[in-house]
């Protein structure tokens, strides 16, 4: 008991240490509200600062030995956050709950699509586009604003980002059409819609159209709450409300005018590249990368627009309303390439009701 009692001290005492060593180096002005520079050389001060960082984010540890090692990336992602700022570019980033997870954990916790093949792909899809022919579209859309958007929610450490894509987009064209904004049962798909999806291992917007369409409908998140986990499918709920769709459409591949085209009459479910560090901790602004193409996150498009001369899509995500602006994302459009923003225009889809 002794010993183990010495152990926990000597590694305070090291994170105490680490602490000060961390936070004298920091550069410049800090970008943390209420702390400047000189406040975090104090002990007190640092101690405060990641404290509070983790009674604002509900954070607890098993073990010193494990504060100490989530205070390290702690740290690191800081001085990231930090020195990135510093160049005042079109968006910021912040300190959010993400901030004691490695990159590479942040990744296999959160992100979840699985792109298809292109055959898979091409035999799922329906193949027609409605709005080929929509002229005259309005500067700005926002379908936050048209009531046509439930709150931000949560997916948790699982990867159902693609659950979460779909059921904004069937949420949002079924209020177009009935006038009433009903939250939809992201676990439903995860328990239920297989063998295509895969629960917390990923799936695709596509595969959960189809199955709400020929299941019949999906149920209200109050009937079917969400777990953050994996469930069993509970077919037992055959009498409750479901919210129904005929099917789903692609939007042509590649092209920013055809999903604008689309976004104007409806949310729109779309895949981008969000692996990028930057990702992980957004704050604000008009986001324009870095990222690539490979798709790995399913999101949905519920508006566009225009500010300070830079065109965006606005982006619903599922990690909860603290990240990004409320939970939100703009990023840059009218980038000259193809497949846009993070991919942004390769693999969008809507529900047809």
């Amino acid at each position: 008991m002794e010993s183990s009692f010495k152990l926990s001290l000597v590694v305070f005492l090291l994170l105490l240490m680490s602490l000060q060593v961390a936070f004298s180096a920091l550069p410049g002005e800090f970008s943390i509200v209420g702390y400047s520079k000189d406040d975090l050389a104090s002990h007190d001060r640092l101690i405060d600062l990641f404290e509070s960082w983790m009674a604002r984010h509900s954070k607890a540890y098993e073990s010193v030995e494990e504060k100490l090692r989530r205070f390290e990336l702690f740290k690191d992602n800081l001085l990231h956050i930090d020195q990135f700022n510093k160049k005042k570019l079109s968006y910021w980033l912040g300190l959010n709950e993400f901030a004691d997870l490695s990159h590479e954990e942040f990744k296999a916790a959160y992100l979840g699509l699985r792109p298809p093949s292109q055959e898979r792909r091409e035999v799922s899809s329906p193949g027609a586009f409605r709005y080929a022919g929509a002229v005259d579209l309005p500067k700005s859309v926002d379908w936050r604003k048209k009531g046509a958007v439930t709150p931000v929610k949560n997916q948790g450490q699982c990867g159902s980002c693609w659950a979460f894509s779909t059921v904004a987009a069937v949420e949002g064209i079924n209020q177009i059409v009935t006038g009433n904004l009903t939250s939809l049962s992201e676990q439903e798909l995860i328990d239920c819609d297989r063998p295509y999806n895969n629960g917390c291992n990923g799936g695709l917007m596509d595969y959960a159209f189809s199955y709400i369409a020929s299941r019949g409908g999906l149920h209200t998140e109050e009937d079917y709450p969400y777990l953050m986990e994996e469930g069993t499918c509970d077919e037992k709920r055959g009498e409750l409300e479901v919210v129904t769709i005929a099917g789903y459409e692609d939007v042509p591949a590649n092209s920013e005018e055809s999903l604008l085209k689309a976004l104007a009459h409806q949310p729109v479910s779309v895949a981008i590249e969000a692996s990028h560090r930057d990702f992980q901790f957004y704050s604000g602004g008009v986001f324009d990368g870095p990222c690539g193409t490979d798709l790995d996150h399913g999101v949905a498009a519920v508006g566009y627009g225009t500010s300070k001369g830079q065109d965006y899509v606005v982006v619903k995500n599922s990690w909860g309303s603290k990240w990004g602006e409320k939970g939100y994302i703009r990023m840059k459009r009218n980038t000259g390439k193809p497949a846009g923003l993070c991919g942004i225009n390769k693999m969008a889809s809507y529900p047809t009701k």
